[in-house]
């Protein structure tokens, strides 16, 4: 039968402590190294926001060193640990101000910061999905695992990737900077679902590995109301989810939306028009389309667009006169 901690491979709780909670042991060496990372690894994801320079993110998310206090946090609930729980809660707030406000300043000395709003590292984290949120739950389960077992630390690395913390918070502070709140939102959500995700894992992980126990046994426990500490991670979750869940439904409906004009130009014999965007505000959408001079009456499409979403939007054309050339 496959373990998921074995037992020749598992991590004692004083190997935990000693990797999870840098107030243990040589606690000066050890803030000091996660401070002079941190602050790298946020100038490093910065410079790749602003850069659109995917390779320079990834380095950056390499070198990030919250996922530390992130897994002391899942660590000190299973232990009861309030202390543990709240330095390393402390820790997380700390880094993501200085993240966040490493990314304001950079953007403030571009010469124009909205042009940053448009390249692919920051679009590619203001509209987190639930595919995000389920690929950071088992990037966290992944992480969780590598931490308590000694024969997969290698996969670390690549956890790191998955998992992407400081560049989210890199893309906040870029978004801020460029007067760009509701992006910065976007951004936030994506690096709070990661974090939310990495602490459950975690804490269901360390619960399956006995280290709950472990603790217990060693009257490590400090009281801490394990209950009110699910009930907080169940709370946050939920808060998470709900934003994901209508960048969604409005990813969704947008394509939609893209393929219903699509069709709308087609039956009209607009064969070299195309939709080159679609955007919400509130209850209206707006779809960018390129095409001829004459386009059908936006009734037609209003019709069409209500008959294929669930609600009726109102709907507004930004026609650009224009079209692409057949191959």
């Amino acid at each position: 039968m496959l373990e998921l901690i074995p037992t020749s491979q598992r991590r004692t709780i004083d190997e935990l402590d000693d990797r999870l909670d840098l107030r243990i042991g040589d606690s000066r060496a050890k803030l000091s190294a996660f401070w002079v990372m941190l602050v790298l690894s946020g100038v490093i994801a910065v410079s790749g926001v602003v850069a659109d320079s995917t390779a320079t993110v990834i380095g950056a998310m390499i070198v990030a060193p919250l996922s530390t206090p992130i897994l002391g946090v899942g660590l000190g609930i299973v232990s009861g640990r309030g202390r543990l729980v709240l330095a390393s809660l402390g820790l997380i707030l700390a880094g993501v101000v200085i993240v966040v406000a490493l990314g304001a300043v950079v953007a403030q000395l571009l010469p124009n910061p909205t042009n940053v709003l448009a390249n692919s590292q920051v679009l590619g984290r203001t509209s987190p999905t639930l595919v995000d949120l389920l690929a950071a739950l088992a990037t966290g389960l992944v992480g969780a695992i590598a931490i308590t077992r000694r024969d997969v630390g290698d996969v670390l690395p690549g956890v790191a990737i998955a998992i992407s913390l400081v560049p989210p918070l890199g893309v906040v502070g870029v978004c801020l900077g460029s007067g760009a709140p509701a992006l910065a939102l976007g951004a936030f959500v994506l690096f709070a679902s990661n974090v939310v995700a990495m602490i459950i894992t975690s804490v269901v992980v360390l619960t399956i590995g006995g280290y709950g126990r472990e603790a217990a046994r060693k009257r490590e426990d400090s009281g801490l109301n394990r209950r009110r500490a699910y009930l907080v991670l169940a709370i946050a979750l939920v808060a998470v989810a709900i934003p994901m869940v209508l960048f969604s439904l409005t990813s969704l409906w947008s394509r939609q939306i893209s393929t219903t004009t699509d069709t709308w130009l087609t039956d009209a014999g607009v064969t070299t028009g195309e939709v080159t965007g679609v955007s919400w505000s509130g209850d209206k959408v707006t779809v960018n389309v390129l095409a001829p001079a004459d386009l059908p009456p936006v009734a037609d499409l209003q019709q069409m667009i209500d008959d294929v979403l669930p609600w009726d939007p109102q709907v507004e054309v930004l026609h650009t006169v224009g079209g692409r050339e057949p191959a």
